[in-house]
């Protein structure tokens, strides 16, 4: 594997065609082991809250605590979420290129333009997914959407924690939460959200397999290996644009081969 200078290869790679597919290591153990995390931590939280909301389990023994393990799951699943989300987002200050918020925040030529071609693509006005070697520009608002929604979550999570249990040092940082907002406000809006995030979660499986399939890139194992398979002519495009100022100017931690 190569020493990395750039998102893109070393000069050695350079000589090679330009249609040459190469491998480039993108998605850092940290931001994979986040990913999972959050989506076990979501899937727990989403079948114990709605059990919660309305039981659908019924136990004849007169010793089940069926709501009982619902509930301790939950919360302990809540506070595995806080636990993931708070070093992803310092990740994004020390992770790679791919990880950065200045891939994931539109603010250069390149990045808007590949959000209009992305919204053409999804409403069937172009063929194929806008080349990106991390996520396109879409995908990365989107992803800022959802994860303001999980910092919504826990937060009115903890609120209603600390409503049952009186915890002093919740109480220190959420307290003041329900004497500015009804409790029953917050935690309808906990409920809702739980639905945007399982509608979230539909629509990325299936965006996911759509452009992996389309472009034929390892998208889906990326995600379990970490890298992707793009042409050397999209690496030397990104590399390009970043050395003009048109992508975002951070040196990458990633490498290829």
């Amino acid at each position: 594997m190569a020493t990395p200078t750039t998102p893109a290869c070393t000069s050695d790679a350079r000589s090679l065609d330009p249609e040459r597919i190469v491998s480039v290591y993108v998605w850092e153990l940290p931001v994979r082991i986040a990913h999972w995390g959050l989506v076990l931590s979501l899937v727990l939280l989403t079948v114990t809250g709605t059990y919660m909301h309305s039981p659908f389990l019924v136990s004849d023994s007169s010793r089940a605590w069926v709501m009982g393990w619902m509930r301790f799951t939950h919360e302990l699943s809540g506070f595995l979420l806080i636990a993931i989300f708070i070093p992803r987002i310092y990740w994004f200050f020390a992770g790679n290129h791919y990880s950065s918020w200045r891939s994931w925040l539109p603010h250069t030529a390149r990045q808007w333009t590949s959000i209009k071609s992305m919204v053409a693509y999804y409403g069937f006005r172009r063929r194929k997914p806008f080349e990106e070697i991390g996520h396109n520009s879409l995908a990365a608002l989107a992803y800022i959407a959802v994860f303001s929604l999980v910092a919504l979550e826990f937060i009115t999570g903890l609120v209603l924690f600390s409503v049952v249990e009186g915890s002093r040092i919740l109480n220190v940082f959420v307290g003041w939460i329900p004497r500015v907002i009804n409790i029953q406000w917050i935690r309808s809006a906990h409920f809702l959200i739980m639905f945007l995030l399982v509608a979230f979660f539909i629509h990325h499986i299936y965006s996911a397999l759509l452009v992996g399939i389309s472009e034929r890139n390892g998208e889906m194992e990326s995600i379990f290996t970490g890298w992707k398979f793009v042409p050397k002519r999209l690496v030397d495009e990104v590399t390009e644009a970043e050395n003009q100022g048109l992508a975002p100017r951070r040196r990458p931690k990633g490498g290829m081969q």
